[in-house]
């Protein structure tokens, strides 16, 4: 018992006195000096002399050149990784490699470990498990704190604007609330929460919207009671239904049990088919003499193969009919997210609220006679029902979309030819161009040639916008498209990010710990880029912010050097 007080005595006294002792050399710091130090003893200077030169204890002296002289790898390299551009370039490449690796990707501590043995770099960098941690966790440090402070900059120097913003929750690694801006996917909000009622939605939203100097005019959400009330009693905004939930309803209502119908069906019409063969096959003893049957054999297989034949029929049959219902369901599921758009897509035009709510509503019900048919649970149709229930609030939608657009299109304060421009063709034809990004390629060119027979006209000698300056007429283009992308019919966007923390949650098993969730959001924000180069920090304040990377890098320092690299036996090496 002594002797454990005791030991713990000391390693507490150990721990106390750590700070007092003197810090290791800074590694460009060390670079520096030994270059000059190797082209003294090449002059022939001694080693004594040429610390007393340097001001160097003449054991550290010995310590580095033994460090070097020992290592094993090509002497060019160890050379180069000495000097202050090869130190440089490994401290670019190891924070490089933790930020797109571990923190953007999917990469491990011990894969980033593992990196550095084979790739020869734990000469140079300290390749334990223990001091690549440090280094992470220094490195999400930097990010955290880039992530606020670039945030408050880019927010100062941007103008208050009205944005739409999709929310929902998530329960991987905790329930945590997520809030985006779909235009340019922007997180707003991605934040751990006690509960998801709607005055934790206000106190974590209120503030996060306040400091980006923006305003939600509608918010797309599903119908979770927490948030609805969120949205009337603290948002202030308009709620729009999200198509995605009643598609998910009438998918798992009718397209589910449908599927589990329709295998039991292959699986009829395959065993049908299979009896029918064998009583077309040749008998048992086929290869011998024939044998003489009798006269009421024959009839008996006549009647034996007709029957057979008549069940796979109706196999077959049936499997044509379960599968036409299946195609039918799906074929609706697809018009529904047709129909749900206020321009139509065929022909550029705008859509008043209540023919979208008809000819969704037109699809819900083929999707209940499909279920009534094939006799589906009543827990089916309650679902159907449920779907529908966010029908009645769609015109409403569609209503507060097109007083939005009218009042901000008044603002501009445009003759009557050009505010009629405005709403009938400009702004439909960018609407027909967002629809087109949703789509393949293939699928969407109809629409984008669509949209570009729509603007020309407008701009051509004659056209309702022929009179303005090129600079004024891309800003009625950019205002046009800013209007377009006021309605927002899903809020897809946050579904996504929520699949994605749904795998990091598992790839990291668990995301319980509040930095690496506001590491996440900030390599979502101000680090991964769409096809055109941008981020969505960039999107969302219309300018670019600093690089990240170069914030890490000047904050993060670099990576130690291994106590004991891999070495060469001393007896096989020159001394300087």
């Amino acid at each position: 018992m002594t002797k454990e007080v005791t030991v713990g005595t000391l390693i507490q006294d150990k721990q106390e006195r750590a700070p007092d002792r003197q810090p290791r050399w800074d590694r460009f710091e060390r670079a520096d000096l030994f270059e000059p130090y190797r082209e003294l003893r090449i002059q022939g200077i001694s080693q004594r002399q040429a610390a007393k030169q340097l001001k160097v204890p003449r054991t550290t002296l010995q310590a580095w050149r033994l460090w070097h002289d020992t290592l094993d790898i090509c002497p060019d390299g160890a050379e180069f990784f000495q000097r202050g551009p090869g130190l440089a370039f490994l401290h670019r490449l190891v924070l490089a490699f933790h930020l797109v690796c571990i923190e953007g990707g999917a990469c491990g501590m011990r894969l980033a470990c593992l990196f550095l043995k084979l790739s020869g770099l734990d000469r140079f960098v300290a390749a334990s498990y223990g001091a690549q941690h440090q280094v992470n966790r220094q490195v999400e440090a930097a990010m955290v704190a880039y992530r606020q402070s670039e945030t408050a900059r880019l927010a100062k120097d941007m103008p208050r604007k009205d944005i739409t913003v999709t929310q929902d929750e998530t329960f991987t690694g905790g329930l945590c609330l997520v809030g985006s801006e779909p235009v340019s996917n922007f997180l707003i909000l991605e934040q751990l929460a006690l509960a998801r009622d709607h005055t934790t939605w206000h106190a974590l939203m209120a503030p996060a919207l306040a400091a980006l100097n923006c305003q939600g005019i509608p918010s797309t959400s599903d119908e979770a009671p927490g948030l609805l009330a969120y949205v009337k009693h603290h948002l202030g905004a308009h709620h729009s239904p999200d198509i995605f939930h009643v598609q998910h309803e009438l998918v798992q209502a009718v397209s589910g049990p449908l599927a589990t119908k329709q295998r039991a069906a292959i699986q009829a019409a395959t065993a049908a088919q299979q009896r029918l063969d064998q009583a077309q096959g040749p008998l048992p003893g086929a290869g011998d003499e024939p044998q003489p049957q009798g006269p009421a054999h024959a009839p008996t297989e006549a009647a034996r193969l007709e029957q057979a034949a008549r069940e796979a029929q109706a196999a077959r049959q049936e499997l044509e009919r379960i599968s036409a219902q299946r195609e039918r369901v799906a074929q609706s599921l697809h018009t529904i997210g047709h129909a749900y758009h206020c321009v139509d897509v065929q022909r550029g035009v705008r859509r008043h609220g209540q023919l979208i709510a008809a000819d969704i509503q037109a699809q819900i019900d083929t999707v209940r006679t499909v279920a009534q048919h094939e006799g589906l649970s009543q827990t089916c149709l309650e679902r159907i029902e449920k779907a529908e229930r966010v029908l009645p609030n769609m015109p409403a939608t569609s209503a507060f979309v097109s007083g939005y657009v009218r009042q901000q299109v008044h603002q501009l304060d445009l003759a009557q030819p050009m505010s009629y421009a405005m709403h009938a063709p400009l702004i439909p034809s960018f609407s027909l161009e967002r629809v087109a990004r949703t789509r393949t390629v293939s699928a969407g060119e109809p629409l984008r040639q669509r949209a570009e027979r729509l603007r020309p006209p407008l701009f051509a000698p004659g056209g309702a916008f022929a009179e303005l300056s090129l600079t004024q007429q891309n800003q009625r283009k950019q205002q046009a498209k800013t209007l377009a992308e006021v309605f927002q019919r899903s809020s897809a966007n946050v579904e996504g990010r929520n699949g994605y923390l749904s795998l990091r949650n598992h790839q990291l098993r668990g995301l319980d710990h509040p930095r690496k969730r506001e590491c996440l959001t900030a390599v979502h924000n101000f680090f991964l880029t769409r096809a055109d180069g941008t981020t969505a920090a960039e999107r969302f304040f219309g300018q670019k912010p600093r690089s990240m990377f170069a914030a890490i890098l000047a904050s993060v320092e670099i990576p130690p050097a291994p106590l004991s690299p891999p070495r060469q036996a001393i007896g096989s090496t020159q001394r300087a």
